[in-house]
């Protein structure tokens, strides 16, 4: 299963990283390529939720959970596949369902906060996983300055639990106003 793991985690890589693009785009255009773009926004992001959960599957049976949550980075590597899927998923959810509202007011902006951490967990989650496969990237070093030593440390860094926060929060709040103004 690890061959079939290492070639499906390079589609929701891809589709991902085109979904964060497309986002950044569609955040700051208002022309036809960027509503263009925003029109199959929905469908890249839900294909990569598709493939991510069969990555996610397969890379649970590439070692057993034994021996994966043994080291620091194994358990990263989970913690961070676990969180990528969850925000693409969370932001899939917020695209389809608020539609062309997505792009209006401070929703737009949190469509890029969202975009913009799926795009740095996907990253870390890409680079967790390259380090168990023998394969080091040069943003070791950056996640080395900001003092998480990938072979080493298993935590949750505090900045991100206030990142995840905040977005709850967010999201729970422009949830609650949508379904009063709706109601």
């Amino acid at each position: 299963m690890e061959a079939y793991h290492h070639m499906l985690v390079h589609f929701p890589l891809a589709l991902w990283t085109t979904g964060a693009i497309i986002i950044l785009v569609r955040t700051f255009s208002e022309g036809a390529f960027a509503q263009a773009a925003d029109r199959v926004l929905a469908p890249v992001l839900w294909l990569g939720v598709a493939i991510g959960l069969l990555a996610y599957g397969t890379g649970l049976t590439v070692w057993t959970l034994d021996a994966v949550t043994y080291t620091p980075m194994g358990r990263n590597h989970i913690l961070a596949a676990t969180w990528t899927l969850a925000y693409w998923m969370l932001v899939a959810v917020l695209r389809q369902r608020a539609g062309e509202a997505a792009w209006h007011g401070g929703t737009r902006w949190l469509m890029l906060l969202l975009g913009g951490l799926g795009a740095g967990l996907l990253a870390v989650t890409g680079t967790l996983g390259g380090h168990l496969t023998g394969s080091a990237t040069a943003l070791s070093k950056v996640l080395r300055a900001l003092g998480w030593e990938v072979y080493t440390t298993f935590y949750m860094p505090a900045w991100m639990i206030v990142v995840t926060l905040v977005v709850a929060v967010l999201l729970a709040i422009i949830g609650l106003r949508r379904s009063k103004a709706g109601a």
